[in-house]
Parts: structure tokens; C-alpha cells; sequence
């Protein structure tokens, strides 16, 4: 079963996209299943976990909405909730009534304060992820990798996974602090990692080779039963595509065995999401 564990759907009219501008005139526009279908078709590719792209509980339930109208190709929701709400456990509560919901993403790449995640106001919100079997989806950049380290040292049985590879800022063929700090974090805790989004932290002309040693140090740090593939679409429409990052992302893991390819091009999500065969 193979599983994209990380796409996108959005309808500009919804006006929650705070990020989502005319700048980004190649994603400016409506997304939805129909226009995904074809390339989950060219790959193999039988479900997704569709994950949010707005800090609101009113996109949550509109991507619930989708899920439940996608015949099955929609496994799971990563939703939204805001963590510093006083009722954050009642509001998770509400949302999680529906088995589609999945796993939870505040968007902290959007949050000025980096140790944001250790507040203890928040121990409440991450508790209740723990207690409703919820994953947690770690939206964040290497400045953030010490404090999630702290954060799971803290919640140990927090089931993480971090995105697009905590987004090395490959474009500058930059590897530290972040290479160190994700070694560190996967020896460290059980957080596994999305082989996600590192087309967008590139040159846009770039090639696989360029990807490639950032690929290698993900395998090399979580190896094949702790790392997800995801496309990032339609995000990745800006680097150039996703049939461009999936011949790139089956070159990275052309030297796995078949079973450990699997893996991480499916079998992986459907364990850390606790999805069903479709």
C-alpha cells in the first residue's frame, strides 16, 4: 500500500490562508482531488494523509469534509487546534469524535518564539494528543530541533513525526547546526521524519544531486522504519512538481531493498497513522 503522507487541498475563497498570496502565483488557486488523482495514479500511490495549511478549526473541518467525500482516497487529517486556547483539550476532543482525524499540526515554522513548544501553558494541549491517540506533526526548522528534543524528552509517548526534514536551507548547501541536531533527535527519542518538502528548500533548477546528501542523512538518521514519504503538493509546484520529487524521491532509496522501499513509500504512514488499508 503505498501512502502520500503529506498533500494539500485548499479553496482560496475560504480566506484562512494567511501565508497563501498572489507571490506565490503558482499555488494561488484552488486545489482539489480531482486534479491530484492523476498523479496518485501515475505512482502507484492508493491513499494520502491530507494535512493543514491554516491555523483554524473551521479548515479542519472542512478538510474532514473532503476526507469523508474521497471514497477512501483521504486516510487520515492532520487538523489544527489552537494549543493556547484554555479549552485546547475540549476543543481536540470535539475534533477527534471524527475517526478521520488523525494527527494535530500547530504551525510553529510561523511562530516567532522558537522555544514556543516548551511553554508549559501548552503541556495541557500536548497531553490531550497523547491521551486521544493523536499524532503530532512537527512543522519546523532547524532552529527549532533543541527544544522539540526537550519537548519529547518531556512527553516521551508523543507520537512525532517531523516535516519535511525540519527544512534544511539546502538552497545555501547548508548542513549545520541542522544535520547534528536531527542525528541527535532521532538517536535521542522515537520521532520519526517526513521525506517531505526538500524541493522547496532548494534552487529552484535543482537536480537530485543536490538533494540527494540531505535525503542520505535522513535515511542514515531515522533508516527505513521510521521515515514517511509525502509529495508536499501542490507546495512542491514550486519546485518543480511531483512527478519531479517522486522520480527523485525513487532514486534516493534505490539502494533499500524492496520491503524497506515499501516502507517508507507507504507501509510506514499507514503504522505511525494508525490507517487502514483503503
Amino acid at each position: 500500500m503505498r501512502i502520500d503522507a503529506h498533500q494539500h487541498f485548499w479553496q482560496i475563497a475560504r480566506g484562512d490562508y494567511g501565508w497563501l498570496t498572489p507571490a506565490l502565483k503558482p499555488i494561488y488557486r484552488d486545489f482539489t482531488l480531482q486534479e491530484l488523482g492523476p498523479h496518485l495514479a501515475a505512482a502507484g500511490i492508493s491513499g494520502t494523509v491530507l494535512v493543514q495549511a491554516a491555523p483554524t478549526e473551521a479548515e479542519t473541518r472542512f478538510l474532514l469534509r473532503l476526507a469523508a467525500e474521497s471514497a477512501g482516497v483521504i486516510g487520515g487529517v492532520v487538523g489544527w487546534i489552537d494549543f493556547e486556547a484554555p479549552d485546547a483539550r475540549q476543543r481536540l476532543e470535539q475534533l477527534a469524535g471524527n475517526p478521520l482525524l488523525c494527527g494535530i499540526r500547530p504551525m510553529i515554522q510561523d511562530i516567532d518564539d522558537t522555544d514556543w513548544m516548551l511553554d508549559r501553558r501548552l503541556d495541557g494541549a500536548f497531553r490531550a494528543v497523547v491521551d486521544l491517540g493523536l499524532c503530532f506533526d512537527a512543522l519546523v526548522q532547524p532552529r527549532h530541533l533543541p527544544a522539540l528534543r526537550r519537548l519529547l524528552d518531556r512527553h516521551p509517548d508523543l507520537r512525532t513525526v517531523v516535516d519535511h526534514g525540519a527544512k534544511p536551507a539546502i538552497a545555501a548547501a547548508a548542513r549545520e547546526p541542522w544535520a547534528r541536531e536531527l542525528r541527535s533527535l532521532a538517536r535521542e527519542t522515537q520521532a520519526w521524519c517526513k521525506l517531505s518538502g526538500l524541493a522547496t528548500e532548494a534552487r529552484a533548477d535543482w537536480a537530485p544531486d543536490d538533494l540527494a546528501p540531505y535525503a542520505a542523512h535522513l535515511l542514515d538518521c531515522f533508516g527505513p522504519a521510521r521515515l514517511i514519504w509525502g509529495s508536499d503538493w501542490p507546495v512542491v509546484n514550486l519546485a518543480g512538481g511531483y512527478e519531479k520529487w517522486w522520480t527523485a524521491t525513487n532514486w534516493f532509496l534505490r539502494g533499500l531493498r524492496e520491503a524497506e522501499r515499501e516502507s517508507v513509500l507507504g507501509g510506514n504512514a499507514a503504522r505511525f497513522y494508525g490507517l487502514q488499508a483503503g
